[in-house]
């Protein structure tokens, strides 16, 4: 299984291209000249960012505050420039594994690439040949990745005051309008 290794990177974010509605969210690493892109869907993004948040958390609960880990994103950490172009997808994400190396103090994320094989009792099992990037950050890094993945996701559509729906600028057909165009 190859595994593209980012320890510390420069940068790691959640970005998008495309237009609202219709774009297309990547993860990006970058250190020196290399960069890698990866595709994934909206909902993993939100949930990668969740889950990063609840696990630094949670280790500053479990460590009583000596892990090196701010209870919030540093002032100077944010990162709101753009990917860095071309965004050329590397792999698509299937699966996402996020972990604390408590040796290192560093969150690691691992993302595994879509391409799945049938093993012997007929289980899905990762294919030999699927790709691995895997992301090892500081409890501040990974903070900052946080606030922006979260602020990436809710820059889409705007959603419906009466249903909840994203809003295309057409407007959408309503479920509590009884169908009608809003």
């Amino acid at each position: 299984m190859p595994v593209i290794d980012y320890d510390d990177p420069e940068r790691f974010v959640a970005g998008t291209v495309g237009e609202p509605g219709q774009r297309t969210f990547f993860l990006q690493a970058s250190a020196g000249t290399r960069v890698t892109s990866v595709s994934l869907e909206k909902q993993q993004v939100a949930v990668l960012a969740e889950r990063v948040d609840e696990l630094l958390d949670e280790v500053v609960r479990r460590t009583g505050g000596q892990a090196p880990v701010p209870a919030m994103t540093p002032v100077g950490m944010g990162d709101s420039a753009p990917l860095t172009t071309p965004v050329e997808e590397d792999f698509r994400v299937g699966t996402m594994s996020l972990t604390w190396d408590a040796e290192a103090e560093r969150v690691v994320i691992e993302c595994l690439e879509v391409g799945e094989d049938v093993g012997e009792e007929g289980e899905l099992e990762p294919s030999p040949e699927a790709m691995v990037m895997r992301v090892s950050l500081t409890g501040a890094a990974a903070r900052a990745f946080a606030k922006r993945a979260v602020a990436v996701v809710e820059a889409g559509r705007p959603p419906c005051p009466f249903c909840g729906n994203p809003l295309d600028p057409e407007g959408h057909i309503c479920p509590r309008a009884n169908g009608h165009r809003r």
